[in-house]
């Protein structure tokens, strides 16, 4: 009887080791994979409040990376460097927890490229240009600096990256909605597509020098960034609650 109990005792608490030591390997890499949720929100909130409260900025004439010009230029820089920061963490979380299914090799890929991309900004600026900062003369660039045109290369990283990681998730999302036939899934591949397109329709519109292009690009920054956010956090379990995750064993690239 003895015997019989101490085994029972050695069992459970070797048990209680395991399960607490699992607790811990995937209690790390979620908290980093939470550091890519917040960047964001983060970019967003900081962007807007500048642009409320910086004199002579208009959103729709003025890209958001022109905040890092000026007297409070350190303010946007910061935002810069701490979302990059973020996002690069957040790619390291994301592929120890997202596990199996579709984008399990490209969705932390593509998280890191968007912080490598805001990184460059934080180093590179644009130039002054169109009444901004104050005392700028008024009228767009005809020209651009070295340092401008690599701020442009990492925007156009993390941008298009942005845009990429819309569909890859959607692209996941859908996969879990065919294999478990539950509607909600479908409907955030729909909204991670619009997202995507969104973003790419206010990316190209500012491209090309359309009116109030630096608004719809920021516009498209916000929602899908944002959508990204919120969709991290059921494919990647940041909040506990996960999606299925499908396709363990099969090619998920």
């Amino acid at each position: 009887m003895t015997v019989t109990s101490t085994a029972v005792t050695s069992t459970e608490t070797s048990s209680t080791e395991t399960s607490s030591t699992g607790a811990s390997s995937t209690g790390v890499p979620r908290l980093l994979a939470g550091a890519a949720v917040l960047a964001a929100p983060v970019f967003t909130v900081a962007a807007v409040v500048q642009a409320a409260t910086r004199d002579g900025y208009d959103i729709t004439r003025h890209p958001v990376s022109m905040l890092a010009l000026g007297g409070l230029g350190w303010v946007q820089t910061t935002s810069f460097v701490v979302t990059g920061l973020l996002s690069v963490a957040g790619a390291v979380g994301v592929r120890r927890v997202l596990q199996g299914g579709r984008g399990r090799t490209w969705v932390p890929v593509l998280l890191a490229l968007i912080g490598v991309g805001l990184l460059i900004a934080a180093v590179f600026r644009m130039d002054a240009s169109d009444g901004f900062p104050l005392g700028t003369p008024p009228g767009r660039l005809t020209t651009m600096s070295g340092h401008m045109i690599l701020h442009n290369v990492g925007g156009s990283l993390s941008f298009f990256s942005m845009i990429a990681l819309c569909f890859v998730l959607a692209a996941r999302f859908r996969a879990d909605q065919q294999a478990d036939r539950q509607a909600g899934w479908r409907g955030w591949a729909l909204s991670g597509r619009v997202a995507g397109v969104l973003f790419a329709l206010g990316l190209g519109w500012a491209m090309t020098g359309g009116e109030g292009g630096a608004l719809t690009l920021f516009l498209g920054v916000a929602v899908a960034w944002n959508w990204i956010a919120v969709a991290l956090t059921l494919a990647a379990g940041v909040t506990g609650a996960a999606l299925p995750q499908r396709g363990v064993g099969r090619r998920v690239g």
